[in-house]
């Protein structure tokens, strides 16, 4: 680590473990070894990362968030207070079912709202938004908000985190998207 990064006094990081330059972990955090967390990162209060977790750049971990094998955020993502995350789908405490760990990612830009909880195996797309307290129990796609429980579709969002007017405009910063050949929402390229 570089005089940039911070731990907190009470924070645990065992041997192993990768914490990129600038990166701040608070009070009572546990991160365990093999996890990988990029630069420019907060590690919010009572933060849980365990093994094999991979976090980008620019992350935001706030309060009680636990992190488990197999989660992947990449650049930029927003993980609110309290959020939940799975790895097994099926769980019993008397049956061992580490074999059957899945995978979640986070895609760039995507926030995650406070007390929403993601079921293992579901990806959250670019700049995509959970609304507080949803579950998600399927992908969610590139730019779009889900709220409720089970978590479904409410709009879709600019990479700034404002709604998309029905032509595809946000009317906070003006970018335009357009859907392509899949309906997938897509930010408009600009001409010239």
């Amino acid at each position: 680590m570089d005089k940039d990064t911070f731990l907190h006094e009470t924070a645990s990081v065992d041997p192993g473990s990768e914490i990129g330059r600038g990166t701040r972990v608070w009070h009572w955090c546990h991160i365990m070894r093999g996890v990988k967390i990029g630069k420019n990162c907060n590690i919010g209060e009572n933060a849980f990362l365990e093994t094999g977790v991979e976090i980008g750049d620019n992350v935001k971990i706030k309060n009680n968030v636990a992190l488990y094998t197999g989660i992947v955020c990449e650049d930029d993502v927003f993980l609110g207070p309290n959020c939940v995350f799975t790895n097994v789908a099926n769980p019993r405490s008397f049956i061992e079912r580490k074999n059957e760990f899945k995978k979640t990612v986070i895609r760039r830009g995507a926030t995650i709202g406070a007390n929403a909880t993601i079921v293992c195996g579901h990806n959250v797309g670019l700049y995509a938004f959970v609304g507080a307290g949803s579950v998600v129990t399927k992908d969610v796609p590139d730019f779009t908000m889900v709220v409720g429980n089970p978590a479904r579709f409410y709009a879709h969002v600019c990479k700034c985190g404002c709604k998309l007017n029905k032509n595809l405009t946000c009317l906070a910063c003006g970018a335009q998207y357009r859907a392509d050949e899949t309906g997938r929402i897509v930010l408009q390229e600009e001409e010239g």
